[in-house]
């Protein structure tokens, strides 16, 4: 089977190329929207693909904040067991966090929703990497947006300088 020149794909195997060849299927997409061949365009899965990637943006804001908030409680909760690791992960989330609220600031007033589904799965890897029970961190994250987001913010006691060497 040959395959067709850009700008002469037909709808069915337009649609066949994305349910077989997604990479395929966005280079064509974007050859067609910078010709300007909307006729050409799958409309349907185009505007799938961008709602998509909205919610792409989401699920990362609330993985990262999970992940952030798991190794905080971690901080807190297991005193003992402190690294330069955890540091470095904490570190790293709130980098990484603040770099993707710069690059999609409308991401911010969702913030504040994202923190409770954030917390419930911090709190669960917590739990599974502390082997403590759940029971044992707060039902509610006991945290607030900014110190989760303040490089000076550890919980409990402050990273020492035994820890970041």
């Amino acid at each position: 089977m040959q395959t067709p020149q850009s700008g002469q794909i037909p709808g069915i195997l337009i649609q066949s190329l994305y349910e077989t060849d997604f990479y395929a299927w966005t280079q064509e997409q974007a050859k067609l929207l910078k010709h300007r061949e909307w006729s050409q365009i799958d409309l349907p899965n185009l505007i799938e693909e961008i709602e998509s990637l909205g919610k792409q943006q989401r699920a990362e804001l609330r993985n990262r904040l999970s992940i952030l908030i798991g190794h905080l409680l971690k901080w807190e909760y297991q005193v003992s067991k402190r690294s330069r690791s955890w540091v470095n992960t904490i570190c790293i989330q709130r980098i990484d966090l603040l770099e993707l609220l710069k690059e999609n600031p409308s991401l911010k007033p969702y913030l504040q929703e994202a923190l409770q589904t954030a917390y419930i799965k911090g709190m669960a890897l917590a739990s599974g990497e502390t082997n403590l029970p759940r029971k044992t961190f707060p039902e509610n994250c006991p945290y607030v947006l900014e110190d989760i987001f303040s490089e000076a913010f550890y919980p409990g006691e402050p990273a020492t300088d035994d820890v970041m060497e």
